[in-house]
């Protein structure tokens, strides 16, 4: 198999346009065209992971985390992240990272952690911005419901559970063809009166080459008018962090136990408990802590995430209690998900988890 077919697969579940702006998710080492042998999946790319590809004999390491967040200027091998890059290259193994994109995604890390915690009906915690985009076209009357179906299955019009949305006018368009045009409808050198439809559809911006590619392929005008306009609106199915209820009330203290256990943390630090029942939970692979007033405003009674620095646990006000499982722990669970997620579409392709462990932190108890 190409490279290509995994890596396109693994953007049409998470586009790399859903990453945030300090992200590098994508081919950080490897070209698309190459032939993969198998591939290791991990959460980290650590020299250990590399070792462990060359001796599986794949030539192919996913990884959450990107090894490289920002540019080399030497290759000497004088930091882990150079020597990891060197060795993958050395014996030809590509690199791909999914990082805050497959966070961003309702499918994505979160919700595997909401599995894990049982907790039912997550919704982003908050909806990233940014991402939607409005189309408005314009067609001959007759021609309305072929444009519509065609840019319908490129994959505009979704508004959260309702597909082939759209809103329509009719008007009248005016145009005069010039010397050499063909035009549709119409005489060169006179202006033409066309009774048309305005069409207007919102899609994901990472759809956008294949609707403008899927309009102007049934388009029956020779030049296809259209206008593109950038939209404010927080696109739902994507975002940071989820929040979700627990199909009953727990205990503050019995459910961190539980926390515990499911994620396989050795600790837990929290705020002080508040005599109150937990319900509702909100949760944040990796780095949490940006999202605390949503968590807050969503009325979560719990939020489960990592990273939080002394002074932000102060922050929670008692409104509601803050769980830091650690970083490794919030996200471990995401190589399972990609392994889930690649089987079901590539079933012959050779898979494996990392047998290393790659969490930095370890813990004197």
């Amino acid at each position: 198999m190409k490279l290509r077919e995994l890596t396109s697969f693994l953007e049409e579940i998470a586009p790399l346009s859903y990453q945030e702006d300090y992200d590098n998710s994508g081919l950080i080492v490897g070209n698309q065209n190459m032939e993969v042998s198998g591939a290791l999946i991990s959460l980290d790319c650590t020299e250990a992971v590399v070792d462990e590809a060359i001796q599986l004999g794949f030539n192919l390491i996913i990884s959450h985390h990107p090894i490289v967040f920002k540019g080399l200027k030497k290759f000497n091998g004088n930091s882990y992240v150079e020597r990891v890059v060197m060795k993958a290259i050395r014996h030809d193994i590509a690199i791909y990272a999914i990082h805050t994109n497959l966070d961003h995604v309702m499918h994505g890390v979160n919700r595997k952690i909401c599995d894990k915690l049982d907790i039912r009906n997550g919704s982003i915690l908050k909806v990233k911005e940014g991402i939607l985009k409005k189309l408005v076209t314009f067609c001959p009357i007759a021609d309305a419901d072929n444009v519509r179906r065609a840019i319908f299955e490129a994959g505009a019009g979704m508004i959260g559970n309702y597909s082939e949305c759209s809103f329509n006018v009719e008007g009248t368009g005016t145009f005069k063809a010039g010397a050499g045009s063909d035009p549709y409808v119409g005489e060169i050198g006179k202006q033409h009166h066309e009774q048309e439809v305005r069409i207007e559809v919102i899609y994901p911006l990472n759809m956008e080459r294949r609707i403008l590619a899927s309009l102007v392929e049934v388009h029956p005008y020779e030049e296809v008018a259209y206008d593109i306009y950038p939209l404010s609106n927080g696109f739902q199915e994507v975002g940071s962090g989820m929040i979700g209820n627990l199909e009953s009330d727990w205990d503050e203290l019995e459910f961190l136990k539980f926390v515990k256990e499911r994620l396989g943390a050795k600790v837990i630090r929290h705020t002080g408990l508040r005599s109150k029942k937990i319900r509702r939970v909100a949760v944040c692979g990796g780095s949490g802590s940006f999202l605390l007033q949503n968590a807050i405003y969503a009325g979560a009674d719990i939020f489960i995430t990592a990273d939080f620095k002394y002074h932000e646990f102060f922050d929670s006000e008692g409104k509601l209690i803050i769980a830091d499982v650690g970083h490794f722990e919030s996200e471990q669970f995401t190589q399972e998900l990609l392994l889930e997620l690649i089987t079901e579409k590539f079933r012959n392709f050779a898979l494996r988890l990392t047998s290393q462990n790659t969490n930095p932190i370890n813990y004197l108890i």
